[in-house]
């Protein structure tokens, strides 16, 4: 009996949690956005978008002048080159972003991830300020000052709700890198709807 009972006597019952999360695991970005206060969501848009205006605005005066011209004056054509365009620059900053853990990362990686936290928050901005300028226009104070004032509220107030931030930045993002993408693309052509080519046979 005494070996039996020793056997018995030292197996510790085991208990398993079910349900419970690994630790380490990813955090839950929808419970992380509800679980900062509104107001908090609503100042933090408003204020980094227009910082990021600000910036980019004032590092690339010209460009960014002709991009928010651009998005206003086709915000169609912008959205359907810049919808697919946005995908995938958002694709290679997120296969970059998974590339730093291994041995490329450091080459192939690193520049991604740059490439995409660079390009994509500025040419974002550029679309918001786009629709701002043009809402301002509505209140007339057709500025690019006030434009990016209203974009920057715009985005500030869709942060309220998590399903209009995303559909609201989304299409602030294709129309921005439409924009920008259509900037640089006609950089070598007419920059002005007066400014025609003239044939070379025509040519006085």
């Amino acid at each position: 009996m005494w070996p039996s009972d020793l056997y018995t006597s030292s197996r510790a019952p085991s208990l398993v949690t079910v349900g419970e999360p690994a630790p380490g695991g990813a955090v839950d970005l929808v419970d992380l956005f509800h679980a900062v206060d509104p107001l908090v969501r609503v100042v933090g848009g408003a204020v980094g978008t227009l910082l990021v205006a600000l910036v980019v605005l004032g590092l690339l005066q010209e460009y960014g002048q002709q991009s928010v011209r651009k998005a206003r004056h086709s915000p169609v054509i912008s959205i359907c080159i810049g919808l697919p365009a946005t995908l995938v620059i958002t694709a290679l900053a997120s296969t970059g972003a998974l590339m730093v853990g291994s041995s490329l990362g450091t080459f192939f990686g690193i520049p991604l991830v740059i490439f995409g936290s660079f390009v994509l928050p500025a040419l974002t901005a550029f679309g918001f300020v786009a629709v701002g300028t043009a809402i301002a226009a509505r209140l007339g104070r057709d500025q690019l000052c006030a434009g990016s004032v209203a974009g920057s509220l715009l985005a500030g107030f869709g942060a309220l709700s998590l399903p209009v931030a995303i559909v609201l930045t989304g299409l602030a993002a294709s129309l921005g890198v439409g924009a920008g993408i259509r900037v640089l693309i006609g950089a070598g052509g007419a920059s002005q709807p007066d400014d025609r080519t003239v044939p070379p046979a025509n040519k006085i």
